[in-house]
């Protein structure tokens, strides 16, 4: 029977360090390619038999992990905040961090993080182009406000981006210098381009049946706009990943860091180690659901007769987490006489 071997990869832009070993922990080979497929598909035609490797999460691990999984046994990817015998080691450096990877896989240590496919992958980051396309339209519109106050024009700010004001307010605008104009044309040809730009983002979204079907039942609950539920589809991938709304929660950022020791507790600011995509969504969802759905509002209203705004949001939020979540399990539309009286 051949033995299986076991590879750490320290991934970064330009080139890759490995280390094979046995299940002894003998180092077999060891050594640093170049970051390309060219060099990868070399690399593993010359690997000695059956391998299971395992890699560090990085902006670069996608690619190389798509290009390399169907030449594996198994391949993991190890999440960066839990490799403590890496940031916590006293020698660092490549080939020892591919040497510790490996190790941790061997001995069935290695603190694992969920990899989604390559298809859901796609279309996460079509999404988060999306939204950086949303927050960049956002400053667009800043700013041709700010260029109107500052040669102190007279607009209605609530007309002021729609195509036939904005043409009709530069031709009746005076003593204004020309270099104004040019800017306030050039931001409204840029704010057209974002706005048909995250159109056919949304449209390519809405293509995958199986995602659209999620979609739509999350869009049952009251509050839980299109944007919101594509944004919980393809940061959460499989649901089943949760065994508990607690654990949900926490992964969407929307509880306190704790410390205790000793019988005493102390809760900070709510934890970085979070999906930040998600936690903005939910955060900025938190604060308009309350319009649309009674019980959300109730709960906001309880809150903020203990006097604190941002608490109130995040309780909504973590709300919103627990209807998704419970929605996503059982695959049916939400219900509104099943909500709990809100004590």
């Amino acid at each position: 029977m051949e033995s299986i071997h076991y590879i750490g990869l320290d991934v970064h832009k330009k080139t890759i360090t490995y280390c094979i070993k046995t299940i002894t922990g003998e180092t077999v080979r060891e050594g640093t390619i170049r970051s390309d497929r060219q060099s990868l598909g070399q690399w593993q035609t010359e690997l000695p038999g059956s391998w299971m490797g395992a890699m560090e999460a990085t902006m670069f691990t996608g690619w190389i992990y798509d290009y390399l999984k169907p030449y594996a046994a198994e391949l993991k990817v190890a999440h960066p905040e839990m490799l403590k015998a890496i940031t916590a080691a006293k020698k660092k450096n490549d080939r020892a961090d591919a040497e510790t990877l490996a190790d941790l896989l061997r001995v069935n240590l290695l603190p694992e993080c969920t990899m989604m496919s390559k298809e859901l992958r796609e279309l996460r980051r079509i999404l988060r182009y999306r939204n950086m396309v949303v927050r960049t339209a956002v400053r667009t519109k800043n700013k041709i406000s700010g260029l109107l106050m500052e040669v102190g024009a007279i607009y209605d700010k609530r007309r002021l981006h729609r195509r036939l004001y904005f043409n009709q307010l530069l031709e009746r605008i005076e003593d204004v210098p020309e270099s104004v104009v040019d800017l306030l044309k050039l931001s409204r040809s840029n704010l057209e381009l974002f706005e048909a730009v995250q159109k056919k983002l949304i449209k390519r979204l809405g293509k995958d049946s199986q995602i659209k079907e999620r979609v739509e039942l999350l869009m049952s609950i009251a509050g839980v706009g299109e944007v919101t539920a594509l944004t919980w589809v393809l940061e959460i991938g499989d649901v089943e990943r949760f065994s508990n709304s607690r654990q949900a929660i926490s992964y969407c950022g929307l509880c306190s860091a704790q410390k205790a020791s000793a019988g005493k507790e102390h809760r900070g600011p709510i934890s970085k180690k979070r999906n930040k995509h998600l936690q903005t969504i939910l955060i900025e969802a938190a604060k308009l659901a309350p319009y649309w759905n009674p019980h959300l509002a109730a709960i906001r209203e309880k809150e903020l007769t203990r006097g604190n705004r941002n608490r109130a949001t995040l309780a909504v939020a973590r709300k919103l987490v627990e209807y998704m979540l419970a929605v996503d399990r059982r695959g049916t539309p939400f219900a509104m006489e099943e909500l709990p009286k809100v004590a």
